[in-house]
């Protein structure tokens, strides 16, 4: 299962708590055209995977939690204010 890293679950849950409001609220991450979109979701859908980390969640349908199975999401802030995403292997 996708696993966070503590950078990661520290940004999603800030921008999560930017976003909404509501405790069911979360990262939504989804396949895009060869790419992964993000957006903030206000609830999980009623099949979809959710992998959370100290508050922070993450909410992705089922080929999208295969794909990503085995890999760690990590997150930094750059200088200039900009987040990046990053995804790599699970060690």
């Amino acid at each position: 299962m996708l696993t966070l890293t503590e950078n990661a679950g520290t940004v999603v849950s800030d921008l999560v708590s930017r976003a909404s409001e509501t405790d069911t609220a979360g990262l939504r991450i989804q396949q895009g055209d060869n790419r992964f979109d993000i957006a903030i979701a206000e609830a999980p859908g009623p099949s979809e995977v959710v992998v959370e980390r100290e508050g922070a969640r993450v909410f992705m349908d089922a080929p999208v939690a295969q794909v990503l199975d085995e890999m760690t999401l990590d997150a930094v802030i750059t200088p200039e204010g900009d987040i990046r995403f990053a995804l790599a292997p699970q060690l």
